[in-house]
């Protein structure tokens, strides 16, 4: 490498991470960042994916470029069954979270059952994944894909998408702040409840529940698969339906639960299990999503703060509705060493009274709107 290329890489990276700093969402965020590393490292095709940190299951928003709706399921079904060549989760706990599969396999991708039934009837020759983490936990993917005739993805690119893993992990993560202000989403007068979907072995749709449907209507766009039922699918509700299948058949481990947030800025949690038939062989999975718990997103607060072990203790303690002398007592700290953390959760989240805390990481945001209750919170 020359030079003079090095420059220009080290330019263009440093311009793909300013503009993506500057995202206020995911999305715009991604589009950012790929319009900018095409620039410096080619490819024809992407997906760009947030994840659930705690279980690594992929969640909205996804941004597909240049792929058809229809491969998500082959994608996924390789993935999560049968792949052995750089999986996601092994990724996650690489020493370097990227790798390529021409690289990986010794330049013979047929070893992939990836390459064989999604890459190869699509064309592409390469693909380059990285998992986007910071502290030890995934807030994203990225699948970089090159047609035939291109050249496999090399040392100097796989260092470049490596040197840019943690800044955009660090901004997903950002992304789980509480919004400033949850925006209202037309919804059915009467009380609506847990979503249920139903899938075959193949991933594809059976049956669904009405409020299935309103929570539906509330994601982020994105891949979707269509269904016979003329409901299009969100590609990571139907991986997710996939998963539980597959932790069953002890093909994978893990948990199949991710949370996303809808268009309104509320928390979801989108869980599913595999059903058994009367035979004891398995059925259909099933897929709920409903409103997420505190407990579900207090996680990813935490993440999204970070703030420490400590930190959280205090910061539950005071949801609680806890005076100063309570919580230390309770942790075994001194008044003034309570009031330090609080001090430094107040700077972390941006606020400046215990009121406005609880507000904004639990009672406004968290708690389904149906269940809300007063929190009683002390100022001592």
């Amino acid at each position: 490498m020359t030079g003079s290329t090095i420059s220009r890489t080290s330019a263009g990276r440093a311009e793909l991470l300013s503009r993506s700093a500057k995202a206020t969402d995911a999305l715009s965020m991604f589009a950012e960042a790929s319009a900018q590393l095409r620039r410096l490292l080619p490819y024809d095709a992407a997906v760009w994916r947030v994840t659930d940190p705690v279980t690594g299951m992929m969640t909205a928003p996804i941004r597909a470029e240049n792929l058809d709706e229809g491969g998500c399921a082959v994608y996924w079904e390789s993935e999560l069954f049968t792949e052995n060549v750089n999986l996601f989760r092994d990724l996650a706990r690489a020493t370097v979270p990227v790798a390529g599969l021409r690289r990986a396999t010794g330049d013979l991708p047929a070893r992939s059952t990836l390459y064989q039934t999604f890459m190869r009837p699509r064309g592409f020759q390469d693909e380059l994944r990285a998992v986007l983490r910071v502290g030890g936990r995934p807030q994203g993917h990225i699948s970089l894909f090159r047609a035939e005739g291109r050249p496999a993805f090399d040392d100097a690119e796989t260092q470049l998408i490596a040197s840019v893993v943690t800044p955009l992990a660090k901004q997903l993560r950002s992304f789980a702040e509480p919004a400033p202000q949850p925006q209202p989403l037309p919804l059915p007068d009467a009380p609506y409840g847990p979503g249920l979907l139903l899938f075959d072995p193949s991933g594809r749709l059976l049956s669904v529940n009405d409020d299935a449907l309103i929570h539906l209507d509330t994601l982020p766009e994105g891949p979707a698969v269509p269904s016979p039922q003329g409901i299009r699918v969100p590609a990571w509700i139907q991986a997710t339906a996939m998963k539980a299948r597959a932790v069953a058949q002890e093909r994978d481990r893990g948990q199949a639960r991710a949370r996303v947030r809808n268009r309104a800025g509320r928390w979801l949690v989108c869980h599913a299990s595999c059903l058994r038939e009367a035979d004891g062989g398995l059925g259909a999975s099933a897929v709920v999503i409903e409103p997420a718990k505190t407990s579900e997103i207090v996680p990813l607060i935490v993440d999204a703060y970070q703030l420490t072990d400590r930190e959280t203790e205090v910061t539950q303690y005071i949801a609680r509705g806890l005076p100063t002398g309570e919580i230390a007592a309770r942790l075994h700290l001194s008044p003034h060493t309570v009031r330090d953390h609080i001090k430094a959760v107040f700077e972390k989240v941006g606020v400046s009274s215990r009121g406005e805390l609880v507000g904004r990481l639990f009672t406004e945001y968290y708690a389904p709107l149906a269940e809300k209750s007063m929190t009683r919170v002390h100022t001592g």
